[in-house]
């Protein structure tokens, strides 16, 4: 667990920091800071899908994990839950919206999925030390536009990241490459749906998509994959 309490303790760190430097920055450099995380978001959402799609073995998995997972997700709604709280803080900078993002980038990209497996299984936490720089300096700039809320996203990557581990750790014989691989895709493809919503291109519900993570698990169940 040792990583991930590191990769928490950066993403503390960082809003800590960004949101000092909040006051002190005009309003047009957060938001040039801030598209810049939305192009960020979109490359790395697009070299995870490219990495995932080259080393899956079904991609009808893949495609079904998206479609059922957005039908579950629609039914369970999600995002309009959280765009409810959101609705509490508007005319101001909505955190609730810095959360979702947060929470998207820290928490569904690869290296925050597949670095505490290798921590379970393996014992290396290389993937994770990297994945704290990333993400220290991602919550800098996410603070700067959102301020301290930013920190609650720490909260909810060590809850993900920690059943992750502990999942992995009593699993270990399910954990597979090609379900690696097939995570890998879905995160991409949210990561790459963030960066959309960061740059204002579309509106996607990304919230409602997350049930789209688990359904890999249920093919691995049924030896689909």
């Amino acid at each position: 667990m040792l990583g991930t309490i590191v990769n928490t303790a950066t993403i503390f760190a960082g809003a800590t920091i960004g949101s000092l430097l909040n006051k002190g920055i005009e309003e047009r450099f957060k938001e040039r800071t801030i598209q810049g995380m939305g192009f960020v978001a979109m490359a790395i959402g697009i070299s995870n899908i490219s990495k995932g799609m080259g080393l899956i073995d079904n991609p009808l998995v893949f495609i079904l994990s998206i479609a059922i997972g957005a039908i579950l997700g629609e039914w369970i709604n999600l995002d309009k839950k959280i765009d409810l709280i959101g609705k509490k803080y508007e005319g101001t900078k909505n955190p609730v919206q810095g959360i979702v993002i947060g929470m998207v980038l820290f928490c569904v990209g690869a290296l925050s999925i597949v670095g505490p497996i290798e921590s379970a299984i393996r014992g290396d936490n290389t993937m994770l030390y990297a994945n704290a720089v990333l993400d220290g300096i991602t919550s800098i700039i996410l603070s700067i536009n959102y301020g301290i809320s930013i920190a609650f996203v720490g909260v909810i990557l060590f809850i993900w990241q920690g059943s992750i581990y502990l999942g992995a750790s009593v699993m270990q014989d399910i954990i597979t490459p090609e379900l690696l691989n097939q995570l890998t895709l879905i995160g991409g493809i949210f990561i790459l749906a963030t960066g959309i919503n960061i740059l204002g291109i579309a509106k996607i519900k990304i919230l409602n998509f997350l049930p789209a993570l688990f359904i890999p698990f249920i093919a691995k169940y049924f030896g689909i994959i």
